[in-house]
């Protein structure tokens, strides 16, 4: 089977939607905690699909979390050679500044259900399926990244314009999250209280509220989106 060796920073913080989507398409799914399992011992170019999730922690923090090192050495290696790489949130991050970008605080937390805007790259990629009239995603993040020099602007939303980029055929960097699902957000809720009630107007409720008005039709628009992308990077392998 292809392996698809998932690096994730928090249990509760996993691939969603994108696991049974991955399992469909034939791909094993290996997951490697960060912050226990030892990542420096990865093979760069061995696994077919790398993926990077989201966490809590900045992209620039490697003094006070050494392991940030070892995934932007992962990370360097194989966007070099274009191999399927996906990151979110801040596996989008690690990815912006694998690739020389700077990553830094931004102005505000974007924290809830908001639309995002598509470039003309970004609507002719699989992307589309979550730009559609009367969409939304989640978005749960205080930082942000510049463009790194040669990729290509995907998407932007309202507060930050900088929420997604190609990188290749084969690079994928989501600042946002069409990964969730409704219950998956349960833990969310629970694992980022403190970070919930410090956040200026943001809830448990309202996200509660917004999570049951728009997860289901992002559960099914983000598998769409992920087969696509599964799609391009089989499309771009057989060139």
């Amino acid at each position: 089977m292809k392996q698809a060796l998932v690096i994730r920073h928090l249990m509760f913080e996993d691939l969603g939607s994108l696991a049974p989507v991955l399992q469909a398409k034939g791909y094993e799914i290996t997951y490697l905690e960060a912050g226990s399992d030892d990542l420096s011992n990865i093979n760069p170019l061995e696994p077919e699909l790398v993926i990077i999730l989201g966490g809590p922690i900045g992209a620039y923090d490697d003094q006070d979390y050494p392991f940030i090192k070892d995934e932007l050495h992962l990370l360097e290696q194989r966007l070099k050679v274009d191999a399927p790489t996906l990151g979110i949130c801040l596996g989008a991050q690690l990815m912006a500044r694998a690739l020389g970008a700077k990553v830094y605080p931004g102005n505000e937390k974007e924290i809830g259900w908001f639309p995002i805007q598509l470039t003309a790259a970004g609507a002719a990629s699989s992307l589309r399926y979550l730009a559609q009239p009367g969409e939304t995603v989640l978005h749960w993040h205080g930082d942000t990244f510049d463009l790194p020099q040669g990729a290509t602007h995907l998407a932007s939303s309202e507060k930050y314009p900088n929420q997604a980029f190609a990188w290749g055929n084969c690079g994928l960097a989501i600042q946002f999250h069409p990964e969730v699902t409704k219950n998956g957000l349960e833990r969310w809720f629970i694992g980022h209280a403190c970070e919930i009630n410090h956040a200026p107007g943001v809830t448990v409720a309202e996200l509660r509220q917004e999570t049951e008005k728009y997860a289901q039709l992002l559960e099914v628009q983000g598998e769409k989106c992920w087969q696509g992308w599964l799609e391009q990077i089989e499309a771009a392998l057989l060139v």
